[in-house]
């Protein structure tokens, strides 16, 4: 059921964004939904090559403010002159090295839209393209399982005049299409851009957009946040995450080391501002941070049982509810606790039976 409905909307999203030089805007009233957008990539993304150091993010925010977005831009990096230059483009970097610091910060910011230009760097110097299309369609799975609820739009590579890459960008431009239908064949809110608009005479240097090649890919993306939005896909932002005090004082749930891995423990720290102290609540009942979830280790349900950081997959030890100022896990019945109440940095936090003490409550604070 869900296979019939999908191919429809592949069809429809790759001729609206694919048909840049045909004109072809996809009819959209101005809407409303608040985006939170998260411009992610390398140097073109930061903004190399522009006037301004805007790149396509200041044209494409003024695009989408024109339509009656409210507009958060995010991102651990600010460049540029417009209002709002937060952003995640990193210069130089590869896919791998983006999808390394993907999880904490799409976990500390949960946009609702993602636009990604990557992959200039891995084909500069390369002997092919297929490892760089690999690394990709692993980021965008990456992306969509850590923000299942954001569009992400990835744009194929814009034109060079570094024929290192341009010899196999033609080859890696093409996979991103079939990258995109697979994903929207699964069910994720993943849209091709097509670049193609951009000449060598958009170009400021061999690789980076002038400001009229920066007009032309802001106005790809504008398109594709168009389509996305005609397709139903936009939703209102999630809560943004928090750090979660512990009813002891000083302490905030914290994943020990920053770690992702599986395993990783769950304890208190002194509350701080680093991403792993960041936690998002899902609709499904999940806590997550760094792109994964909070977990009874095991499955196990009996006092003591250690809490921990594992990848999410819908088990019934990975949901909390908000229980007497705390959280309890349905299936055991018993609440997050620090044993003992001990006050020392790297108590690893258990199931207890609740029992309303202070150990056991936890409260979510503001971001800062």
């Amino acid at each position: 059921m869900r296979k019939s409905w999908m191919l429809p909307l592949i069809t429809l999203v790759a001729t609206t964004l694919g048909g840049t030089a045909a004109g072809v805007v996809p009819a959209s009233a101005a809407s409303d939904t608040p985006l939170r957008v998260m411009p992610l990539g390398d140097s073109i993304t930061w903004g190399v090559g522009s006037s301004s150091g805007n790149g396509y993010r200041g044209p494409l925010w003024n695009q989408l403010a024109a339509d009656g977005h409210p507009l958060d831009f995010v991102g651990t990096v600010r460049n540029g002159s417009m209002s709002d230059p937060d952003n995640e483009g990193h210069s130089g970097y590869r896919i791998n090295e983006i999808a390394a610091l993907d999880d904490a910060s799409l976990t500390r910011y949960r946009p609702n839209v993602v636009t990604l230009h990557i992959g200039t760097n891995d084909l500069i110097g390369a002997s092919g393209a297929d490892a760089a299309i690999a690394e990709l369609r692993s980021l965008v799975d990456r992306i969509t399982t850590d923000v299942p609820d954001a569009t992400v739009l990835v744009a194929s590579l814009v034109v060079s005049t570094n024929s290192s890459e341009e010899q196999w960008r033609g080859t890696y431009n093409r996979a991103i299409r079939d990258i995109v239908d697979d994903a929207q064949v699964a069910g994720r809110h993943v849209v091709f851009v097509d670049m193609s608009g951009l000449t060598a005479a958009d170009l400021a240097d061999p690789l980076h957009p002038n400001d009229s090649g920066y007009q032309k890919m802001a106005d790809a993306f504008h398109r594709g946040v168009r389509s996305a939005d005609s397709a139903g896909w936009l939703k209102n932002p999630a809560p943004a995450p928090a750090r979660v005090q512990s009813g002891v004082a000083g302490k905030c749930m914290d994943v020990n080391g920053a770690d992702n891995a599986d395993g990783t423990a769950v304890q208190t720290w002194s509350c701080g501002d680093s991403a792993n102290q960041y936690w998002s609540a899902y609709t499904d009942g999940t806590l997550r941070s760094l792109g994964k979830c909070l977990d009874a280790a095991g499955g196990a349900t009996a006092n003591g049982t250690k809490v921990q950081l594992w990848a999410c997959h819908g088990g019934a030890n990975q949901v909390w509810q908000p229980y007497d100022g705390g959280y309890r896990n349905p299936v055991s019945g018993r609440c997050l606790d620090v044993p003992g109440a001990s006050t020392a940095d790297g108590t690893q936090l258990v199931l207890w039976d609740c029992n309303g003490g202070s150990h056991q409550k936890w409260t979510t604070l503001t971001t800062g």
